[in-house]
């Protein structure tokens, strides 16, 4: 089968997730959660980096519950700064709490995670490939900054989009390949 050709055929992760889960929708807020804190992680790295490091991420971050990570403390940033196993980047890290607390905002402010980003997106999926931002990227990006989110520039944001399926990229040739 011919894939994306960003999609690492050695990696069994990858493969995985380019056939099973990239630009598939899923609108749970939990799998919204999720990507969104994986997605921040990735600014400056590689997403196969951190793909590769997803199931450290789910042990050390509680099986992503958002309501502990909301409360994490000192000691708990500590722990996760000497984690070998993620990404100990203490800006990120801390972000990611400070994320954690707008995200759970945005979910009692519109009822979903879904909900909100429908607002921008009047629940369309888009069809594009080679980009890395667009308008709807730029303008998520810029209210989730306005809210005080870090590490969700809109290239951040755009995948996002992609993994969670609101903007569909898979490359013209690849067998999951569709205009609409």
């Amino acid at each position: 089968m011919t894939r994306c050709k960003w999609c690492n055929l050695k990696n069994p992760k990858y493969i995985k997730y380019h056939d099973n889960e990239w630009c598939k929708p899923n609108f749970d807020d939990k799998y919204l959660y999720e990507m969104l804190i994986l997605e921040s992680f990735q600014a400056g790295l590689s997403w196969e980096c951190i793909l590769n490091k997803r199931e450290s991420f789910e042990k050390a971050y509680d099986n992503f519950d958002i309501n502990k990570i909301c409360n994490y403390n000192n000691k708990k940033i500590e722990e996760l700064l000497n984690n070998k196993n993620i990404i100990r980047n203490k800006l990120k890290i801390n972000a990611s709490i400070n994320n954690s607390k707008i995200f759970k905002n945005i979910v009692n402010e519109y009822g979903t995670f879904h909900n909100y980003l429908k607002t921008f997106t009047k629940d369309k999926i888009i069809y594009e490939t080679n980009k890395t931002t667009n308008n709807l990227s730029d303008i998520i990006s810029n209210d989730l900054q306005k809210r005080g989110m870090k590490f969700v520039g809109s290239t951040i944001i755009y995948s996002y989009l992609q993994a969670i399926g609101i903007i569909y990229s898979h490359e013209k040739g690849c067998y999951l390949y569709k205009s609409k």
